[in-house]
């Protein structure tokens, strides 16, 4: 049987991706704040002081798209970038007040964000979901 475009997992997914974004998108704006600058902040928001690899790790971005991104935040004056004394190469990102200020605001809107996606899905549902998820990205990691 030949698929349709709608057929596609990856379509499906892509879609939901850009209603989510869009969604979480519209909710930040009013705080300057860009969706993927949040994913950022949130972590630092759970831990202060990480360094930017520990954010390229966890984000699964490239060192310029961090590094990028954090220097929007400093210019935006949420965050501070500090060069470690024992290796020059590693920069700590460190929520401002301000920065922390925001967290205020910022970490209702995300769990009320979460709760609506997560209307009317079981905890099971959702921990089926995450396998199914990391089944995937393993699936494509192998073809790399």
């Amino acid at each position: 049987m030949k698929l349709t475009f709608q057929d596609y997992i990856s379509i499906k997914i892509h879609k939901t991706d850009l209603n989510l974004t869009s969604f979480i998108k519209s909710k930040l704006e009013p705080f300057n704040l860009a969706p993927e600058q949040n994913l950022i902040m949130m972590l630092l928001w759970e831990k202060d002081g990480l360094n930017q690899n520990q954010l390229v790790e966890k984000l699964s971005k490239d060192k310029t798209n961090i590094a990028r991104m954090a220097s929007n935040l400093e210019s935006k004056g949420f965050i501070t970038r500090i060069h470690c004394n024992n290796d020059r190469r590693s920069i700590r990102l460190y929520l401002t007040p301000q920065g922390k200020e925001l967290g205020e605001k910022i970490i209702p809107i995300s769990e009320e964000f979460n709760d609506i996606v997560c209307q009317g899905i079981s905890l099971d549902e959702i921990h089926q979901m995450e396998k199914i998820l990391d089944k995937m990205n393993a699936n494509v990691q192998k073809m790399q």
